[in-house]
């Protein structure tokens, strides 16, 4: 569990760099001139680049020291972080944003699959949700701190010390790492030579996950990136405020969604190895009604109910997805399977906040979420014929 420790804080600090530029949109706008449409590329411009790199992250974690790809991602990322800071206009962020998408890209591909390889499927999905519950105090903790700094005048200096701690801590990070096997459980079959992506390419259900996933995310970066300021404009609250509304109640709840969702899954495994995506299923199923009142409701408590419902059920999906996919796909392809899967996912993630961005005044974000929600039905409908038609055979040709 010394391992899941020190790669929590590494994503951690992953989650808070690239969070807090979010609780910072009312400062970007009067300090350096940013438009609406330009604060959608914010997200946009680091999702699109993290998605395209991740997928040759993926590979590259296959093929090479998955220790040294992590470490190396931390310090640039966090160096990247700082110059941030130095920022004079919305062109200099906007660039900015695009190279830590390459340089987080790097970390999670070669993460997940170390932490992976260190746990049996018994106990792997309560590794993985462990670990990422990382990814839920980072976006507390990166958009609290990201907009109670730019409150005071400080959004520079947030920066200087996000990338400062990441710099620091790549030290003891990379002593302690050298001493992990980067071997794979062998439960599952090799390619055998044929390369990572052809495994990938020959599984049906893997592909169907490449659907479900980016539409899942879609909704998460929709609110990730909009939430605060919708809050913000819609309740009348400072900057502060609004970024704790928006994180603190959907955060909280899923991170207990993501460490019931473990165990869940653990225990279920015992009864039917297509217990993770049965998780999906009802992630994707819950979360959907949540999502249309988290726009739709006409005060600011029953939005924090909202969130807390989306929050519980995604939680169940975000600590499960790539665990379902290592049970599919062969032992020495599960870093670009992490990588696809996020290729496909950060493409159109960036999408909504984009989207979210243009469609602002036209469309309205509490529209948007109600459309997502529509596409969680039929995404999860996918998936339960996925586990109906395609699952047994894809599960039986690589054990």
């Amino acid at each position: 569990m010394l391992l899941v420790a020190f790669m929590w804080f590494a994503y951690f600090l992953n989650y808070c760099d690239r969070q807090a530029v979010f609780s910072m949109f009312p400062v970007l706008k009067s300090d350096l001139g940013f438009t609406d449409k330009q604060l959608g590329f914010v997200g946009a411009s680091f999702l699109w680049v993290y998605g395209v790199g991740s997928f040759f992250a993926g590979q590259i974690g296959d093929k090479f020291s998955k220790r040294r790809l992590i470490v190396w991602s931390l310090g640039v990322w966090s160096a990247v972080t700082i110059a941030t800071g130095f920022a004079k206009s919305p062109d200099m962020v906007l660039a900015l944003r695009a190279l830590m998408g390459v340089s987080e890209a790097l970390f999670m591909p070669a993460a997940i699959a170390l932490t992976a390889n260190a746990f049996p499927p018994a106990t792997r999905s309560r590794a993985i949700a462990a670990l990422t519950t990382a990814q839920i105090l980072g976006n507390v903790g990166g958009g609290w701190f990201g907009g109670w700094m730019a409150e005071h005048g400080l959004w520079r200096t947030a920066f200087f010390v996000l990338g400062a701690v990441g710099l620091i801590f790549a030290l003891p990070y990379f002593a302690f790492l050298r001493g992990i096997s980067e071997e794979a459980q062998v439960e599952t079959k090799k390619t055998g030579g044929s390369g990572a992506l052809l495994g990938l390419v020959r599984t049906p259900t893997y592909w169907l996950l490449c659907v479900a996933f980016p539409v899942f995310v879609f909704g998460l970066w929709l609110i990730y990136g909009w939430l605060p300021n919708f809050l913000k404009e819609k309740f009348a609250l400072n900057l502060a405020d609004a970024a704790f509304n928006a994180t603190v109640f959907l955060q909280g709840a899923t991170l207990v969604g993501m460490l019931t969702g473990g165990v869940l899954a653990d225990v279920l495994y015992r009864r039917t190895k297509a217990a993770r995506l049965w998780l999906l299923t009802a992630s994707l199923l819950g979360c959907a009604p949540f999502l249309h009142y988290l726009g739709s409701s006409d005060t600011l408590a029953a939005t924090r109910v909202a969130a807390m419902g989306f929050g519980l059920f995604s939680g169940f999906l975000m600590g499960n997805i790539f665990p379902s996919a290592f049970e599919i796909v062969p032992a020495d392809a599960r870093a670009s399977a992490v990588g696809v899967l996020n290729l496909f996912g950060a493409i159109i993630s960036g999408f909504a906040t984009l989207a979210g961005g243009m469609l602002k005044q036209s469309v309205g974000i509490e529209h948007l979420l109600t459309y997502t929600a529509l596409a969680y039905v039929v995404a999860g409908l996918g998936v339960i014929a996925g586990i109906c038609f395609l699952f047994q055979r894809d599960y039986e040709k690589v054990h």
